[in-house]
């Protein structure tokens, strides 16, 4: 049983999500406490215990102090079976934050798996499932023989109601294997680790604005994808931000956008892919344009880092490079939320990452 201190550096919900993910493909149980400590409404919320559900779905998980408000929480997973899996947050807790806790199983099951999730798909604190399908996704598309995202109707705060379906192909099934030592080991003979360490060159720009349909007379998606494209049309290279209004539960905008490089400054690398992303939100009384612009200067901050891992995408990176290791990226910044990522994932699998934060690289190495 792994004793996990859920007050660790930024102490937030990460620290539950990525450990109900290890738990469930090492097999191995966990406690964490003093869960979400650093936030100011501490213990478990409810998208977490959707994290729980979906697991009990998945691998007939066992669970104590799944309650809400709980500070701490005992988790025994079971086997990874590939099937369904659904589940409807109920409110706009975000989609792309329970995938931290799903994801990583899905990929090792025993076959197809498919995920009908419900509720926000554009909601604060929480990567969009625009970011998730174009920027993260592609990072490790390469460890599944198929990953599809299909997002099917927009959710934004407080209702919700978002709907994404996600279908997954392993390549590589714990089941095959006689633990997951030796799984691991074989794994780690692919040669398929994370290595992103230069930028190399900016061959496009591109993103999708979108709102709800009511604000489409007052065109608010356009206006910001326009401030967007104004500002970032100084890297005279193609810039496309589509504009869409959707059907929404709860009235809301927003703008992802990211950047595609290339070594050749032709083609994607689809091994190591390198792609830049950054996002806003438009809220009440914020004009468009301000949304636009938000995320347009954040973009340009991450193009202008030179380096070829986002910050936001770091610390999302990081169990995969454990699993998949040796790996290196040199990312924007090197977050407390990386470093949380890192605490938790080697309580599973033993020290595994080093930090360079002068040179803002992140590299798992064999021990």
């Amino acid at each position: 049983m792994i004793q996990i201190a859920g007050d660790y550096k930024e102490g937030g919900g990460q620290i539950v999500r990525t450990a109900l993910a290890f738990s469930t493909i090492t097999q191995i149980p966990f406690t964490v406490d003093n869960i979400r400590q650093g936030r100011k409404d501490a213990g478990l919320k409810p998208q977490h215990l959707f994290c729980i559900k979906g697991l009990e779905q998945l691998c007939g998980a066992k669970a104590e102090g799944a309650e809400i408000g709980s500070s701490k929480l005992k988790y025994a997973p079971g086997k990874i079976k590939g099937k369904t899996v659904t589940a409807d947050i109920g409110t706009a807790g975000s989609i792309t934050l329970l995938m931290q806790a799903l994801l990583l199983p899905c990929f090792f099951a025993d076959k197809q798996i498919k995920l009908k999730l419900t509720g926000g798909t554009n909601v604060k604190w929480s990567m969009p499932i625009e970011y998730f399908q174009e920027v993260f996704v592609p990072h490790i598309s390469k460890f599944c023989e198929k990953i599809n995202v299909k997002p099917i109707k927009r959710g934004y705060f407080p209702k919700g109601g978002g709907e994404v379906e996600i279908t997954i192909k392993p390549k590589f099934r714990l089941s095959d294997y006689p633990d997951f030592k030796t799984f691991l080991e074989e794994i780690r003979k692919q040669d398929l680790g994370i290595n992103s360490t230069e930028q190399h060159n900016l061959i496009q720009i591109k993103g999708v604005s979108h709102a709800s349909k009511h604000l489409e007379k007052a065109e608010v998606a356009d206006r910001q994808a326009k401030a967007a494209k104004f500002l970032l049309n100084k890297y005279e290279v193609p810039v496309n931000i589509r504009a869409e209004y959707c059907d929404t539960h709860s009235a809301g905008s927003g703008i992802t956008l990211w950047a595609v490089f290339s070594k050749n400054k032709e083609d994607l690398d689809l091994k190591n892919p390198i792609i830049l992303g950054a996002d806003a939100l438009g809220e009440r009384g914020k004009p468009s344009e301000k949304v636009g612009e938000e995320a347009a200067r954040d973009l340009i901050k991450q193009i202008e880092s030179k380096s070829p891992i986002d910050q936001h995408l770091a610390d999302n990176l990081i169990p995969w490079m454990a699993l998949f290791c040796p790996s290196k990226i040199k990312a924007s910044e090197i977050t407390e939320h990386t470093i949380t990522n890192i605490y938790v994932v080697e309580q599973f699998l033993g020290k595994i990452f080093e930090i360079n934060k002068e040179k803002r690289t992140v590299s798992a190495k064999l021990s």
